[in-house]
């Protein structure tokens, strides 16, 4: 296996004081020159090291070392573990800046402000690695170089990557509240709207028929009779 063992040098110490394994196979498993190994055993090396016992970490077997210890030409295999250990979370804090790209930085929390305003100032400060200082600065343009500076894509500036930006953004997205939506006026079912009624246009409306009073044919024209008299 080419995975050299935890602590190779104190790892050797051990095997040279506790085997009668040969240095080559001592150097072959802890990835060390066989001089080195050497060196090791006169006391001119690692003086100052305690030993390692590879057994009790579980990167080496009794079996494996009597094999050797029978066999010069055996080489040692580690021992492969049955511990997983999980893999390493990268921390939530602010992101580390270069130095050549601390300059457009300003820039960038600037195109931020702009395009997306619902991010949260905590947010912008882990996407691009500033302070809440210089992000209130730069909101209420109080900003030392705020007449120069240009809103720039903060992932185009490499300040951060294209999935850190959408996942905020979708973050920040889920956190808004839901505006709620006016549903007091509604629209007129289809079947209202699209109905044709069957009207007579000529046909006098019902409240102005009963506005209008009953007309006396003969009144009318004995009025008439009257006048024509007079004549």
């Amino acid at each position: 296996m080419n995975t050299a063992p935890l602590m190779p040098k104190a790892t050797a110490v051990w095997l040279v004081e506790n085997t009668s394994l040969s240095f080559d196979q001592i150097a072959n498993f802890c990835k060390l020159h066989p001089l080195e190994v050497k060196g090791i055993a006169d006391g001119e090396v690692a003086a100052g090291i305690r030993g390692h016992d590879p057994i009790t970490s579980g990167q080496l077997t009794r079996e494996e070392i009597a094999a050797g210890e029978r066999d010069p030409g055996h080489q040692l295999q580690l021992a492969h573990t049955k511990v997983r250990l999980p893999e390493a979370k990268r921390p939530r804090g602010p992101r580390y800046t270069p130095l050549s790209r601390r300059q457009d930085r300003p820039n960038a929390i600037l195109w931020l402000l702009r395009n997306h305003p619902e991010l949260k100032d905590a947010q912008i400060m882990r996407l691009v690695g500033t302070t809440k200082t210089t992000l209130q600065s730069i909101r209420n343009r109080t900003h030392w170089n705020s007449a120069a500076l240009t809103p720039m894509d903060p992932v185009t500036l490499g300040l951060c990557s294209q999935m850190d930006l959408d996942f905020e953004v979708n973050r920040a997205a889920k956190e808004r509240v839901p505006v709620e939506e006016d549903r007091s006026q509604t629209l007129m079912p289809a079947e209202v709207t699209t109905r044709e009624e069957e009207r007579d246009v000529f046909a006098t409306p019902a409240a102005a028929r009963e506005q209008e009073p009953d007309i006396d044919v003969d009144s009318v024209f004995s009025k008439l009779k009257t006048l024509k008299e007079k004549e």
